[in-house]
């Protein structure tokens, strides 16, 4: 499958978020409104600039079809906004002045750097 195909993200983190969500709402009444925030699938994320990667981030899928929108939530609220494209290349930033680039980070990631902050995201990469 390639990657301009949109199932490629999208079937990887469907299949990544298939719990009822029950446990993340027990877990964020146990631990209060900060843990809440912390709900989506847990992604490495290098922020500010980093060299090193950290699980620090959580991506979020909403939409369906030709307008899917990934949100990408860092540990101090900050976030960014993708959309699945279908020309190619993956993703591309759904708001803001700064564009997104997509490398392939190996047989089921791809790497999606905007500005300084670089984002790891699960994906099934496949020849066109």
């Amino acid at each position: 499958m390639p990657i301009s195909d949109p199932r490629w993200l999208v079937g990887a983190l469907a299949l990544a978020g298939c719990s009822d969500g029950q446990g993340d709402r027990q877990a964020a009444a146990q631990n209060g409104p900060a843990a809440e925030q912390k709900s989506g699938l847990p992604i490495d994320c290098a922020l500010a600039g980093a060299a090193a990667f950290a699980r620090d981030c959580t991506v979020e899928q909403s939409g369906t079809g030709d307008a899917v929108i990934l949100t990408l939530r860092h540990p101090d609220g900050g976030f960014r906004r993708l959309r699945v494209t279908q020309d190619g290349h993956g993703v591309a930033a759904a708001d803001g002045a700064q564009p997104a680039s997509v490398s392939i980070a190996g047989d089921r990631q791809i790497e999606v750097a905007v500005a300084g902050d670089r984002y790891r995201l699960p994906a099934t990469v496949g020849t066109p």
